[in-house]
């Protein structure tokens, strides 16, 4: 199989071979992972039990899809990433907003599934054949885990396609055999009396909703055009496109993580989600647990490396897609490391799922507004001119940037932060709403509210009209006048 040459540029209408079932595999079987099964880990760990759990994860995913699916119809109409998308709402050059936001979510879900499939794979192996726990083994794991991955991803989307749909149907019944191992040792209670995270059962449970539930389609918010950029508009609608969308999304986040809450409770685990999975499976499921911890942990971790690779190949248009995924297979190697050797787990995972939710629900809520203006009518040559280093076309606004999005945005981002409640980090807000984290809705709502009021005078020009000739950097100083005002949030 060839490696994939296309980076973030327009893939045209002849390579747009696959359809809405490629993209319900791919959300499934990349999901069916312990880096997604350890989300189902944290409200336990909370100090909830299974029933309120069960519930936070549930609303959190489809609150959480019902804001992301949009995205998908996005990159089916451009041909392109979400981040270089986004130049449409944000400005040729303000759609590196997305692609920071991306980098940074892929960066630390990777980090995370492979620092998680790491430490179980080794947890197997030193039951298995009495490898010792050292830290030498530690590491020779993680590095096997990342060169698999950055082998997938640099291969690209055809590679990780069809290993998602093996993975569909191995992880499920690997899953499924989990079930039954674990099952006699399982309760429906927390692992200790509860002695909730944050104080009280309601707002422990509303953390449990945003950073366990809500975070998981959160992190798609960049990721889902990376595959629908592969889809025809010509021969699938986007109303297949969107209901595949909600069908992957939940089916492959709620299947893992509540996987994870059963097997949490049935190990007891509290501080530790990977120790207590291994230490706590009868021998017989040792070898089960090993492939899905490698096997799913490479498949997961390949796609957002994937999509790390396209992100920072917006943000240096000179790197090659190759290139640039090399580098942050590296950069997530590194994370892994710190992630087991310099962090608290529970903590340092909380805090980093939060903060990034606070600032990327922003960007996705203008963007799926931006969509809307434009009724999903996009100029896909305009998107590309950042990427050709040059000036002008239909979504230049002022220097590249679309200043009214890009304030929406900061003001959202801004007040989430402020907003939310971590182990590590309190908002000045929180006392302000009760002890309660509502960085999502208050963000979400901020940056809708000013999108839409500083929008609200922006004409809808045709792209016939609207888009201007592009100049060389080299010819032409950076201080443009607006284009042609674009279809904007």
């Amino acid at each position: 199989m060839p490696i994939e040459q296309r980076g973030v540029d327009t893939i045209p209408d002849e390579e747009r071979t696959s359809g809405p079932r490629d993209l319900v595999s791919i959300l499934l079987g990349s999901n069916l992972a312990l880096g997604v099964v350890i989300f189902g880990w944290l409200p336990v760990s909370f100090g909830l039990g299974f029933w309120p759990s069960v519930s936070s994860l549930v609303l959190g995913t489809v609150l959480g899809t019902v804001l992301t699916a949009p995205l998908a119809l996005v990159s089916l109409r451009t041909g392109t990433n979400l981040s270089t998308s986004s130049g449409a709402h944000f400005g040729v050059r303000g759609r590196l907003i997305g692609s920071v936001i991306g980098l940074l979510l892929s960066l630390g879900y990777t980090a995370l599934t492979l620092w998680v499939g790491g430490d179980a794979v080794v947890g197997t192996l030193s039951r298995l054949l009495g490898l010792p726990s050292s830290g030498f083994t530690y590491a020779a794991v993680y590095a096997v885990l990342a060169a698999c991955t950055a082998l997938g991803a640099v291969y690209g989307y055809r590679l990780l396609l069809r290993l998602s749909r093996v993975l569909a149907v191995g992880m499920s019944a690997l899953l499924a055999i989990g079930l039954i191992a674990y099952a006699p040792d399982f309760t429906t209670a927390a692992p200790a009396a509860p002695e909730y995270l944050l104080g009280g059962f309601w707002p422990t449970w509303l953390l449990a909703v945003v950073s366990a539930g809500l975070s998981g389609p959160i992190a798609f918010i960049t990721l889902l055009g990376d595959y629908t950029r592969y889809i025809s508009p010509r021969r699938h609608s986007s109303r297949k496109v969107f209901w595949s969308t909600c069908l992957g999304l939940i089916a492959g986040l709620l299947v893992p993580q509540l996987f994870g809450t059963f097997t949490a409770l049935a190990v007891g685990a509290g501080e530790d989600y990977a120790g207590p999975l291994v230490a706590g499976a009868p021998f017989w499921f040792l070898a089960p647990l090993f492939l899905a911890a490698s096997a799913g942990s490479v498949g997961n971790a390949g796609l957002m490396l994937y999509s790390m690779g396209l992100d920072l190949d917006a943000i240096l248009p000179r790197a090659s897609r190759t290139q640039a995924t090399y580098v942050v297979a590296a950069l997530a190697t590194v994370f892994v490391f710190l992630g087991h050797f310099a962090w608290a787990a529970q903590d340092a995972m909380t805090s980093f799922v939060l903060l990034l939710t606070a600032v990327g629900t922003p960007w996705a809520v203008i963007t799926v507004i931006g969509f809307l203006r434009c009724r999903g009518e996009y100029d896909p040559d305009a998107l590309q001119v950042f990427n050709r280093r040059t000036r002008g076309g239909r979504y230049w606004f002022r220097a590249g940037w679309n200043p009214r999005a890009t304030a929406a945005w900061a003001a959202g981002s801004l007040i989430g932060v402020a907003a939310v409640d971590t182990p590590l980090y309190t908002g000045p807000l929180v006392a302000w709403t009760g002890g309660i984290d509502f960085s999502f809705l208050l963000s979400a709502g901020v940056a809708g509210t000013l999108c839409l009021l500083l929008s609200r005078r922006e004409h809808l020009a045709p792209a016939a009209e609207a888009t201007a000739e592009a100049r060389t950097a080299e010819d032409e100083p950076d201080s443009e006048p607006d284009a042609a005002v674009a279809p904007a949030g």
